[in-house]
């Protein structure tokens, strides 16, 4: 059985994954602009856009999960 001291609610959980997704989010900043260094440094290297094309697909998902617009209204703001 789990004692009340550890047990958190909902709220608690969701408020310890969002500082983690936040940080997260900060980690993948710095890392693109390492990755944009090294992109500069060799651009005919076609291994660099094909990470980000993963990147961003990988980022379409999770918006359209979260928010629930249809890939192709998301696909339609990024062309703008």
């Amino acid at each position: 059985m789990t004692t009340n001291a550890t047990t958190k609610t909902a709220i608690e959980t969701y408020t310890a994954r969002r500082a983690d997704v936040a940080r997260l989010i900060d980690v993948l900043e710095m890392e693109l602009g390492k990755y944009d260094e090294r992109a500069q440094a060799e651009p005919q290297r076609w291994d660099f856009p094909g990470t980000l094309d993963y990147v961003r697909t990988t980022l379409i998902d999770l918006v359209e999960g979260l928010s629930g617009i249809e890939r192709d209204a998301i696909e339609a703001f990024l062309s703008e």
